[in-house]
């Protein structure tokens, strides 16, 4: 699944222009590498998500085309969740 695709079906950005847009402005990292938004995602992938002064680590736990909303969350396990300082980017 594509990453863009992900993210949105995810619920973890809400927009799937969104999601390409972090994705290519590289505040998206898949198991360390730098993602674009067509990267392809698998199981156990392992995402590191930059929103402003947040950074976000996911585990991919399943992959689905469509997921209602309070099924979400299934699809991911959060890793880590932290505010970043300027000085660390």
């Amino acid at each position: 699944m594509r990453l863009d695709k992900f993210l949105k079906v995810s619920r973890l950005i809400k927009r799937r222009t969104l999601a390409k847009e972090v994705a290519d402005q590289g505040r998206i990292l898949i198991n360390g590498k730098t993602a674009k938004a067509s990267s392809e995602v698998n199981v156990g992938d392992e995402l590191e998500i930059r929103f402003g002064q947040k950074l976000m680590t996911v585990k991919i736990e399943k992959l689905q085309e469509t997921t209602r909303k309070e099924d979400a969350d299934s699809m991911y396990t959060i890793m880590k969740d932290e505010r970043i300082n300027q000085e660390n980017q």
